[in-house]
């Protein structure tokens, strides 16, 4: 599965980026705290330079707790704050301005110095399409300026936004890398729904997250689908038993493969089969 999305508006929207920065004392940088790392594009540290930097692990709440305190850790440990955050009902949003007061505590103590009169901190706030970026702008600022939607590519301008007297944040586009290099990280994030689903086989993106439950939370699946045992080699089985159990079936009492995706990654994305996380920070303890 080759997966290219690189509309017009986002190549656009990197060259406003790095024009704006001049302008910028810190970075938000969002990203979806099932998979972390998977949903950072390797371009915003080429984009952002040596700007003060907060990864903000928004969608906590669907993630699982106890790796994202791992994912926490991780970022300690290579000198990045990150906060654990939940866009949608508000939690872990007031840490953002005072961890951000924090980190430029020096440059505005030396602003001061020079008489500069005290102003807002002025925030880039970036990530991926669909990450959540809109619905954190509106409940920092507590209005609905920025528009949100459940599917990718909704941003598609620049705004500065007010966030009281404290705070300051552009908005931008979501940028997302012309190409995956490693598949896997496309299919973790076509499961979470970063990528729009009419681009892809939504079967093989199946595959892959019934794979990794199987793996990683079988009890979920098992509760959830009414499994008693999976086959350790063979996906397709544990594919044909949820479509039965589901009705999802063509006639003559065939799996309905399309229809059973559909079920599946619409529960997965739900919530249906509890907080999960796809990424740990061991795995990539090894690549590094």
């Amino acid at each position: 599965m080759a997966i290219q999305w690189f509309p017009g508006h986002m190549a656009k929207a990197r060259r406003q980026v790095t024009e704006k920065l001049k302008y910028i004392d810190i970075v938000f940088e969002l990203v979806d705290a099932r998979l972390p790392m998977s949903s950072r594009n390797p371009m915003i540290d080429e984009i952002v330079s040596m700007k003060p930097r907060i990864v903000l692990l928004n969608k906590a709440d669907m993630a699982d707790e106890k790796v994202t305190n791992e994912w926490i850790a991780y970022f300690k440990q290579k000198d990045i704050p990150a906060l654990a955050i939940d866009s949608q009902t508000g939690t872990g949003l007031k840490q953002i301005i005072t961890l951000s007061k924090v980190i430029l505590r020096e440059k505005f103590d030396r602003l001061a110095a020079k008489g500069v009169k005290p102003r807002a901190i002025r925030a880039l706030i970036i990530g991926i399409p669909n990450v959540g970026k809109s619905t954190l702008i509106n409940r920092l600022a507590n209005k609905n300026i920025a528009k949100t939607g459940n599917r990718p590519g909704v941003t598609t301008a620049q705004q500065w936004v007010k966030v009281g007297k404290e705070l300051e944040l552009l908005d931008t586009p979501g940028i997302l890398w012309p190409k995956f290099e490693d598949q896997l990280v496309g299919l973790k994030l076509a499961t979470t729904g970063a990528i729009k689903d009419t681009i892809l086989n939504l079967q093989e993106i199946t595959v892959y997250a019934l794979k990794f439950l199987k793996e990683n939370y079988p009890e979920r699946l098992k509760e959830r689908y009414g499994i008693e045992q999976f086959d350790d080699e063979d996906i397709v089985p544990l594919f044909d038993e949820i479509g039965k159990k589901r009705g999802c079936l063509m006639s003559g009492g065939y799996i309905d493969y399309d229809k059973t995706s559909e079920l599946v990654l619409r529960e997965l994305r739900s919530e249906k089969l509890g907080r999960l996380t796809f990424e740990t920070p061991a795995d990539f303890h090894k690549e590094e």
